[in-house]
């Protein structure tokens, strides 16, 4: 039996009652309400790029970008526009259909923003959605990029509010919230989910989505990640998660939020094409396209274009004539 309504209510038990279903069970609810809302062969498809790397002030305990960590990655300069231009269309080719841009960044200055805002104008012009991720914003600077055309904003919880100081201690859970609420009240549109196999506990993971579920508006979009680990970050040698977990954290996600697109973000090129397959039946549908995320690999675009024909996958309708021409030239 599915539910239908949209609810911004949920308890923790009720949550924790979902993760206890018989897998089948779970995944055949979930699996319903995918179809009443969403095509169930249409996946969404974005393009990840870092435009500043490195050398941010926040100790989150995943992130090689930390300068609280020992890393091998380089900091670099904001890109110049010309480069940013350049990779938003060859990711346009791929079949793209928003281009998601990252800095690393505590929180913009005034003055970067402005520099983000010509991109994100640039990669306008060209066709796509725009998404971006910056860290921290004032409600000025949220309303500054509503009136720039900001599609998206990018601002995982990454954990639940319990487990979070356990990740991250150079900000709180409440300025993550402020963040969103300033997001919200400008008029763009909210990406936010979080990050799975981080030594947190299943309850953990109902909590952080009990955060998102319950917010007055559910996100537009819902990343969620399984920890690339990464050699010198706290976090580096965490226990994995559990596949079938993985699995079932997707299909609550898409009981919960039935109208949101649930990203398979992060860690796909560790996931088997059988685990991405259970992910994608249980409601995930959008991906990030190419082999980068940030600074970390991603699956190769000719794999996902020969998993996406065994399953009879196809992007969102404004994407499929490049994502055929992309298969077409593989």
């Amino acid at each position: 039996m599915t539910q239908t309504s949209t609810r911004h209510d949920w308890t923790l038990n009720e949550i924790r009652a979902f993760f206890d279903l018989p897998f089948n069970d779970l995944l055949f609810q979930a699996h319903s309400l995918h179809r009443e809302n969403h095509n169930p062969n249409e996946v969404q498809i974005s393009s990840l790029l870092s435009i500043k790397t490195g050398a941010c002030a926040e100790d989150c305990g995943y992130c090689s970008q930390s300068s609280h960590h020992k890393t091998d990655l380089e900091r670099e300069r904001l890109l110049p526009l010309e480069e940013v231009i350049e990779k938003a269309k060859n990711a346009k080719s791929n079949g793209s259909s928003r281009f998601c841009m990252g800095a690393a960044w505590r929180n913009p200055t005034d003055k970067n923003l402005e520099k983000v805002i010509q991109m994100i104008q640039a990669v306008k012009s060209l066709g796509m959605e725009t998404c971006v991720t910056l860290g921290m914003l004032t409600e000025s600077q949220s309303h500054r990029l509503k009136e720039a055309g900001l599609d998206y904003y990018n601002h995982n919880l990454d954990t639940s509010p319990e487990f979070y100081g356990n990740v991250i201690t150079t900000r709180t859970f409440q300025d993550r919230l402020d963040t969103l609420n300033h997001i919200r009240d400008s008029g763009i549109n909210i990406c936010s989910g979080g990050i799975l196999g981080m030594g947190e506990t299943a309850t953990d993971r109902a909590s952080m989505l009990q955060q998102l579920a319950n917010l007055t508006k559910h996100p537009e979009s819902v990343p969620i990640n399984m920890l690339v680990q990464i050699e010198g970050t706290p976090l580096h040698g965490a226990e994995k998660i559990d596949p079938i977990e993985f699995v079932k954290s997707i299909a609550v996600a898409r009981i919960l939020m039935p109208r949101s697109q649930v990203r398979l973000s992060a860690g796909r090129h560790e996931m088997s094409d059988e685990m991405q397959a259970l992910c994608f039946f249980a409601g995930a549908n959008s991906i990030f396209y190419g082999e980068k995320l940030l600074t970390t690999d991603n699956c190769e675009t000719n794999s996902d274009i020969e998993l996406f024909g065994r399953l009879g996958i196809h992007p969102s309708t404004i994407e499929q004539a490049e994502f055929k021409a992309k298969a077409c030239r593989s």
